[in-house]
């Protein structure tokens, strides 16, 4: 049997006379469990096995020469050729020691690598037939780039490895480059696949390449690991130094004494916080507080600042809800009891309870009851309140102006509180209390911000579940708040407020419902906060009527009661003087108590007169008749107006003039009048301001009687804008200025048709006692206004 000539480092032991080591065709093979053999390397095994004992003595006494082989972690099948790899190394035995236990131990070094061709046979021993494969010994200048490459970034990974200096020199100084890269990868960390597939990489470059991916790859790893341990080390030391000054403040604080107090009152806040049912939002900010509470002195000003915080969080009805009692019957009755008619908006709000109590989580609109003071707006939310058994909370924004007063302030700022609607939950305990907004038409604003804008996410159900204040910083849920708000002018909420409401309107009363008022609701009270008793006091359905004809001139009841509390005064007087025991109020002794009546003249013409016109007007207390007069003087045509009209009214009255110019024939007036006299057109009550085009029938009304020397029915009152061709124009608060009419005593009005579907709005009651006249255009306006005149029903009839 031939034994091929590999070139190979020198061998001791084996170098034949040539120079050259011999490999022997058929050689005992050693299996090796996860190790791996390089040429060029030295490797210490140890053997127990007594078959591997008898292969080493074999080959001892022999040529020295095994053939390793590391055995295959997943073999293809259970065949002995497939148990351990193809390629290997021939290694020579350097050394064998025996052990007490009969074990031995060599040293071998590997040579060559090799390829088993054939497996010659299996006992005693493995032995197989082998081909050395030729070594390359090429050199480029890519190769010697590579090894340079390889040595350099060995050096690197030896010093992070700590390997020992000898194993660095020793590889610096390896010329050969293949040696380089089987002593280089035998160093390596690397799976033992890894390596394999570098023992079979014959050729110089590709075996080069891949030791220095890997020393590369390792390189990296070794950097990313040292960050790693950089930021563990860091935390690591950043933990320990917070723990060391806790415990050092810890222990300051007992010496001071501060530590059981601040312990017994966190260990407080705990316990509340666990208890208040809070998001899980708002736990963890309130704990996040705590901890910075633990590391503060009680006596320093955050340490304050924070406990308010937490109290604010904790006692806060996060789910704490009075149990909704929707029974429409009650509410119907609780309605009724509260208040005198108002039949449409009772049945307007019974509508709205009924689909709330068929749907829970009805998210329906915001209601809005808009009217003029003094109707009872805010005491209809109270019954609504009381029918529901909720809690009943109200807030006046009138002068608001402030974005904070809704929304709170940031806790940057010193004697930061939440907003009052957070502050009003806290104060009644439950989450889902109903919350009057009195007076949202009177939100202002200024450089502090828009509290209507504030208002928009709190009054949208669809945002409200989610609000967030700007002292709590978290979010909190509105939508189980009942909200109802209030306005005298709904024109002047903001747009896109007034779209989240639900308009209900509340009408001015009439003299006849302030009497029931008055002597059902009014009276009663006033007796009892004056501390009367009710035999002490009687007061006429005449004598009511006569201290609202007499003394008041309002939309709604608040004067009438500030009325009936004066008397009710006096009287306690009397009965506390023992001077009187009971007393009867009727139309006579009203002035007694009262003194004399300021509105016992009402200011309206006793019988038709030249000039002097009936209007209606509309104002935030409720409908008005509006005087209008006119006269001519000698002059140059010219039209003078006074009284605190605004823009709109002049021009109003400049077209009324226009007209009667184009129109003198008709109108039975002599042309010269246009320019041989001045016409002066005047509106009463000139401390007031007057503003808008309803006037117009009115103003063209006393200009005509005027021109024309034509009275003007005094038992009549007219509304409605006019145009320069003589068109009427609808116009707004019809309902208001009836009720004002009839309230006044008027008979007859004129309107425009186009509002004769408004009278749906008006009780029959007061239906019935006018007659109306619906026109389109002047010229019918005229003929009914400069008409004979009906008599006029004395005042207060309404």
């Amino acid at each position: 049997m031939s034994e091929p000539e590999v070139a190979a480092p020198p061998q001791s032991g084996s170098i034949a006379p040539d120079g050259q080591i011999r490999i022997p065709e058929a050689c005992p093979a050693l299996l090796l469990n996860d190790v791996l053999i390089f040429p060029n390397t030295i490797v210490p095994l140890a053997i127990s096995t007594p078959a591997m004992i008898t292969m080493i003595n074999d080959a001892l006494s022999s040529h020295r020469v095994v053939a390793c082989f590391s055995r295959a972690h997943a073999p293809r099948s259970d065949k002995p050729e497939d148990q351990f790899y193809t390629i290997g190394t021939a290694a020579h035995i350097m050394k064998m020691f025996r052990m007490p236990d009969d074990s031995i131990r060599v040293l071998i070094q590997g040579m060559v690598r090799i390829k088993r061709v054939e497996i010659l046979k299996t006992e005693p021993y493995l032995q197989v037939k082998i081909l050395p494969l030729p070594i390359t010994r090429e050199s480029t200048v890519r190769i010697e780039g590579l090894a340079r490459t390889v040595v350099s970034d060995f050096s690197k990974y030896a010093e992070e490895h700590s390997l020992p200096d000898e194993v660095r020199i020793a590889v610096h100084n390896i010329s050969d480059p293949g040696a380089l890269a089987d002593i280089v990868a035998s160093n390596l960390n690397l799976p033992l696949d890894e390596k394999q597939e570098i023992l079979e990489a014959n050729d110089l470059e590709p075996r080069l390449t891949r030791v220095a991916t890997h020393l590369a790859r390792e390189l990296e790893l070794l950097k990313i690991g040292s960050e790693i341990r950089g930021i563990v080390e860091k935390e690591l030391e950043s933990n320990q130094k917070e723990y060391y000054l806790r415990e050092q403040l810890k222990a300051i604080r007992r010496e001071l004494g501060e530590d059981a107090d601040t312990s017994a009152e966190i260990q407080e806040f705990e316990r509340k916080i666990a208890d208040a049912g809070l998001t899980a939002q708002a736990a963890d900010v309130a704990r996040k507080e705590l901890e910075r509470m633990r590391v503060m002195s009680v006596s320093s000003a955050e340490y304050s600042v924070s406990r308010t915080y937490v109290e604010w969080l904790v006692n806060l009805p996060w789910t704490k809800a009075s149990v909704d009692e929707l029974n429409l019957v009650q509410a119907q009755k609780e309605l009724d009891e509260d208040h005198y008619g108002l039949a449409e908006v009772k049945t307007r709000i019974l509508e709205f309870l009924a689909v709330r109590k068929l749907k829970q989580n009805n998210r329906g609109p915001i209601l809005c009851f808009a009217g003029p003071p003094g109707v009872g707006k805010t005491s209809l939310g109270r019954s609504i309140a009381r029918s529901m058994n909720r809690e009943f909370v109200r807030m006046s924004l009138g002068g608001v102006r402030d974005e904070a007063e809704i929304r709170g302030h940031r806790r940057t700022y010193v004697g930061a509180l939440p907003g009052r609607i957070i502050q009003s939950l806290r104060r009644v305990a439950v989450k889902n209390p109903v919350i009057m907004l009195d007076e949202i038409d009177k939100l202002g604003m200024d450089f502090r911000g828009d509290p209507a804008s504030a208002l928009l996410e709190v009054l949208d159900p669809a945002q409200n579940n989610s609000f967030s204040d700007h002292y709590l910083d978290v979010e909190f849920d509105l939508s189980s708040v009942f909200f109802i708000t209030t306005a005298n002018d709904v024109g002047l909420i903001p747009g896109p407020l007034r779209d989240r409401m639900e308009i209900i309107e509340i009408p001015s009363y009439i003299t006849d419902e302030k009497i029931q008022i008055g002597l059902r609701y009014l009276v009663p009270r006033q007796v009892e906060e004056s501390g009367l008793k009710p035999a002490h006091l009687k007061i006429t359905e005449d004598g009511m009527r006569a201290v609202i004809r007499g003394y008041t001139r309002e939309a709604g009841v608040r004067r009438l009661e500030q009325k009936i509390a004066a008397i009710c005064r006096k009287i306690a007087r009397d009965v506390a003087e023992g001077k009187r025991r009971n007393v009867t109020i009727t139309a006579k002794s009203a002035a007694t108590y009262l003194g004399p009546a300021p509105f016992a003249e009402d200011g309206l013409p006793e019988s038709p007169q030249i000039g002097v016109a009936l209007g209606l007007a509309w104002t935030p207390v409720g409908g008005e008749i509006l005087v209008i007069e006119s006269t001519t003087m000698p002059g140059t045509g010219r039209l003078q107006v006074t009284g605190q009209l605004g823009d709109v009214m002049k021009e109003s009255a400049q077209i009324a003039l226009s007209y009667m110019r184009a129109h003198a024939a008709a109108l039975h007036i002599a042309p010269e009048m246009f320019t041989t006299h001045d016409v002066h057109l005047h509106v009463p009550e000139g401390a007031q301001p007057k503003e808008g085009p309803s006037a117009g029938i009115a103003l063209a009304s006393s200009l005509a009687s005027r021109l024309s020397n034509t009275p003007v029915r005094n038992d009549l009152c007219m509304t409605g804008e006019i145009t320069l061709t003589g068109q009427v124009l609808p116009v707004g608060g019809i309902r208001e200025k009836i009720v004002a009419a009839a309230r006044r005593g008027i008979t007859t009005i004129v309107m425009p048709k186009a509002n004769e579907k408004d009278l749906f709005y008006v009780p029959e009651h007061i239906k019935a006692r006018l007659k109306f006249h619906f026109v389109n255009d002047l010229e019918q306006a005229l003929q009914l206004t400069l008409g004979k005149s009906g008599k006029r029903k004395s005042r207060g009839h309404a």
